[in-house]
C-alpha cells in the first residue's frame, strides 16, 4: 500500500465522496456532478442503502469491493459494508494519498438535530474527521427518490469551495442541511447549533403470513428547541444550515463539577 502523503501545492485537491443511500442513489450522483471539476474525485460508497447505520463497522465478515461505472471520468467503487467502512477502506486501500476533503451525501432526507447520531451520512463524515480529513455531510430535506437536487448541488459546491480554499483544523466536520425548495427561494446560509429534538417512537405489533409477531418502528419527530439559531429553525425558514460537529463527546462543564467531587 502506498504511503499516504499530504496533497502538494499546485495539484488538484483529492476529494473522497461517499454516502449512506448507496452508490446508485441520485443524491451521490448529484454531489459528484456538483464538485467533479473542483479536484480529483474518487467515490467509495456502500453497494446498497445503509441509512440509520450510525457509526457501525463490519466485524466478523469480509468486505468486498468492486469498481463501478458511475460518472464519466470519475473513479468509483462499491463496498459491501457501512458508510464508515467505506471511509476506512478508502483511506487504507483505495487512495494513494490522504484526501484533502471527504464529502458525504447528498442524503435523501434531513440530518438535522438528533438525526446526526443515527445518520450513516454524518458518521462517514465524522469518521473522515477522526482520520484528520476535513469533511462535510450534505442532506436534502426531501426523502423522495425523485427529489430535486438543484439547490443542494449549488450550495454543496459553494460550501465545498469555501472549505477547500481556506485553512481549517484537520478535524473540521460540518453537518449541512438544505431545504427542499426552488433554488431561488433559498434565503442563504446560517451557521447554527444542533437543535434539541427527539423522536416520539412506537413499535407497532404486527403478524407475518405465518401468524408470527413482529414489530415495525414508527414515530414522529418532535422539536423541543424553540431557539432561532438551530438547524431545524433554519430549514423551516428556508435557509441552508451548517452545524460544526466533532467526535469528542466529553461534557466539559460536567467534568469541571466532577473534578471538584472526585
Amino acid at each position: 500500500m502506498a504511503k499516504k502523503t499530504k496533497q502538494t501545492s499546485g495539484k488538484k485537491p483529492l476529494i473522497l465522496v461517499t454516502n449512506d443511500d448507496g452508490i446508485y442513489a441520485p443524491g451521490i450522483r448529484a454531489l459528484i456532478e456538483a464538485v467533479k471539476d473542483l479536484g480529483e474525485v474518487v467515490v467509495v460508497a456502500p453497494d446498497k442503502p445503509q441509512s440509520g447505520m450510525g457509526h457501525a463497522i463490519t466485524i466478523g465478515q469480509p468486505l468486498r469491493m468492486s469498481a463501478v461505472s458511475l460518472v464519466d471520468g470519475v473513479e468509483a467503487y462499491q463496498i459491501t459494508g457501512t458508510p464508515v467502512d467505506c471511509v476506512k477502506i478508502a483511506v487504507d486501500k483505495v487512495l494513494k494519498q490522504r484526501p484533502d476533503i471527504c464529502l458525504s451525501g447528498i442524503n435523501h432526507g434531513p440530518n438535522h438535530s438528533i438525526n446526526v447520531i443515527y445518520s450513516g451520512t454524518m458518521s462517514a463524515a465524522v469518521e473522515a474527521s477522526i482520520e484528520s480529513i476535513p469533511s462535510i455531510g450534505f442532506s436534502l430535506n426531501d426523502t423522495s427518490h425523485e427529489a430535486d437536487f438543484d439547490g443542494a448541488q449549488e450550495y454543496a459546491r459553494v460550501i465545498t469551495e469555501k472549505i477547500l480554499s481556506g485553512k481549517w483544523d484537520k478535524h473540521l466536520c460540518l453537518n449541512v442541511n438544505i431545504p427542499a425548495i426552488n433554488t431561488l427561494e433559498i434565503q442563504g446560509i446560517k451557521v447554527c447549533k444542533q437543535a434539541y429534538a427527539k423522536y416520539d417512537e412506537d413499535f407497532e405489533e404486527r403478524k407475518d403470513p405465518a401468524g408470527r409477531k413482529y414489530y415495525w418502528l414508527t414515530g414522529e419527530f418532535v422539536n423541543l428547541d424553540k431557539a432561532k439559531d438551530t438547524d431545524v429553525w433554519a430549514l423551516e425558514h428556508n435557509y441552508v444550515s451548517i452545524v460544526p460537529v466533532h467526535f469528542d463527546l466529553t461534557n466539559y462543564e460536567l467534568k469541571k463539577k466532577l473534578d471538584k467531587v472526585f
